[in-house]
């Protein structure tokens, strides 16, 4: 069966309804953009890095705000402790592999200085999970121009998913993972927003998995479809970035970061000691102009959160799936291989559970 989106496969999660491309790219002005390294000489190359622009070049004089959750930190995301003291995103977001974090970083003060962007100084976001089974991550493949030609590339519309920029290289409770997007669109203080999300996914146990509550990780053993066992069972990790064109203020954004946990949760994701599960939300329904000395503002009320926290579990839920079901078989470093999840056999599954 080829590949194809959840929804593509008569799968439905949640009960908000998605947006036009059940993307995080259905949040107006967002953009994503990829590289991705698919190489065997000299060195056996899995990876790649995914960005993401809140907005387009008007963000480095135009931020955004942002907060940050880790639901377990055994990973990395720079610029956090920024973002934590003045709430404020003005640069894009990268995701790649653990050991080009620095590279890619780097790469983002570089491509602002090519763009004569007026900031002293930044302090850029980039996050990580290790592609190191499939990927010789020794052998540093990811450079400053991969990480510049993926924030070129960024567009909006459609998103690719899988095997794909930084979640090229990644596995998800045992079987082929990386990249997944989703959307969802909710009504709240008499206006319309959209949340979406984006997940760099290589987390997780098998027996663990669940799509929309049905037991999909027992009933496909690693008799069915091998995996890779010889990887710490509590090894991997998966980065969320959601995105809201509500008006929402820094500690709010924080508080939809940590409904990521929720929809991680539904999947499957228990937080293992050895996983960095990192969240990020950002809202573009504010704008912080540089050199303002006061910036006007709105602000949903508490209560009037409730849908955001709903679309933001959902969306993040459909994403890890999509990621999944996106995702081909891939063989790569020492001839491992991670095998993609079936997807005949989920739909066999998901009919036995729910006729």
């Amino acid at each position: 069966m080829p590949r194809a989106r959840l929804r593509d496969l008569g799968i439905v999660t949640g009960a908000l309804p998605p947006g036009q491309w059940n993307a995080i790219t259905d949040v107006p002005g967002v953009r994503v953009g990829y590289t991705t390294l698919i190489r065997d000489e000299p060195h056996v190359v899995r990876t790649g890095v995914t960005a993401i622009w809140p907005r387009g070049p008007e963000l480095w004089s135009d931020a955004v705000f942002a907060g940050i959750h880790a639901f377990n930190g055994n990973g990395e995301m720079t610029g956090w402790a920024w973002i934590a003291e003045q709430g404020l995103l003005a640069s894009p977001i990268c995701i790649t592999n653990t050991h080009s974090v620095g590279v890619v970083r780097d790469a983002v003060c570089a491509l602002a200085v090519r763009d004569k962007v007026k900031m002293p100084w930044l302090l850029p976001v980039v996050a990580e999970t290790y592609d190191g089974w499939l990927s010789d991550a020794a052998s540093f493949p990811v450079t400053a121009d991969h990480a510049i030609a993926a924030l070129d590339a960024a567009a909006s519309g459609p998103v690719a998913e899988g095997n794909i920029g930084g979640g090229t290289g990644m596995i998800c409770h045992e079987f082929k993972g990386g990249t997944g997007t989703a959307s969802r669109i909710v009504a709240t203080a008499g206006e319309s927003f959209t949340v979406g999300a984006l997940v760099q996914a290589n987390y997780g146990a098998r027996e663990l998995l669940r799509v929309d509550g049905v037991p999909v990780g027992r009933e496909i053993s690693t008799e069915a479809v091998p995996s890779h066992r010889d990887v710490p069972r509590d090894a991997g990790s998966i980065i969320a970035i959601l995105a809201t064109d509500a008006p929402i203020l820094p500690i709010q954004c924080q508080r939809l970061a940590r409904r990521a946990t929720t929809g991680l949760a539904w999947v499957g994701g228990v937080g293992f000691n050895g996983s960095g599960d990192i969240f990020l939300a950002f809202a573009t329904g504010n704008h912080v102009r540089q050199g303002e000395a006061i910036s006007a503002l709105r602000m949903l009320s508490p209560d009037a959160m409730n849908p955001l926290f709903q679309a933001a579990a959902e969306a993040t839920e459909e994403a890890i799936l999509n990621a999944l079901t996106a995702a081909e078989t891939m063989t790569g470093y020492a001839g491992h291989t991670a095998h993609a999840l079936p997807l005949d056999r989920l739909a066999e599954v998901m009919h036995r559970y729910r006729p």
